[in-house]
């Protein structure tokens, strides 16, 4: 893997902070296109001149329509300390979606309960009551509108799967570029409107605090 092809922000002897583009896996799948963990992987195995396959610790995932800033381990303890940050909720993640319909509230909270169905890899807004169901929180403010469109910035409280894509489908309004959960033809954009652009978290190891932002492209 040529190290061009990786956009890294940060990288010590514990971390690698890189950028995941758009519709690129965070992991190996069915699919068995190239995917950011092998990227990494190769990268440092290039880098360093390492015999076999280099130790990288996947800590967190972006879905793989969704871009922007990913930490990766590179050593089993900071993987280990890294993903307690996330269990504990100390892993600030900040995102920004372009949606496809403005939110009646410029600011405010989306509370649901979700639940995916594992099968159709689909998630769905459900009562409290039903099994299975878990509570997704996130808070957002309207930053820019233009036309019907509105770019906001998101604050995950909880990091359930494609939350952000269903919370705001279930106020309809549904991302730009997002057939699986709001059908629409106002972009001419095949990209997801979402993305990671802000992350903050503590060094594993130094524990200071690592804050790296990456705005977006809205041209794309």
């Amino acid at each position: 893997m040529e190290e061009k092809k990786l956009n890294i922000l940060y990288e010590d002897n514990h971390l690698i902070v890189a950028i995941k583009p758009q519709n690129i896996p965070s992991q190996a799948d069915e699919s068995k296109d190239l995917d950011m963990l092998n990227m990494v992987k190769d990268y440092i195995k290039a880098k360093y001149n390492k015999p076999g396959e280099a130790f990288v610790g996947l800590v967190h995932r972006l879905d793989r329509p969704t871009g922007g800033i990913m930490v990766f381990a590179k050593n089993s303890k900071s993987a280990s300390r890294l993903s307690q940050q996330i269990k504990d909720n100390e892993m600030k993640k900040t995102y920004y979606c372009v949606c496809s319909s403005i939110p009646k509230d410029k600011e405010g909270m989306l509370v649901n309960y979700l639940k995916k169905d594992e099968k159709e890899n689909i998630v769905k807004i459900v009562p409290l009551s039903e099994v299975g169901a878990k509570k997704a929180e996130l808070s957002y403010k309207v930053l820019q509108t233009k036309d019907d469109f509105a770019l906001c910035q998101v604050n995950l409280i909880t990091g359930r799967s494609h939350q952000i894509r269903v919370q705001f489908a279930g106020i309809n309004c549904p991302l730009v570029g997002d057939n699986k959960y709001g059908k629409n033809n106002k972009s001419a954009s095949n990209n997801l409107g979402l993305w990671a652009g802000r992350i903050e978290f503590v060094h594993p190891v130094t524990k200071q605090k690592m804050i790296f932002a990456c705005p977006p492209n809205l041209d794309k």
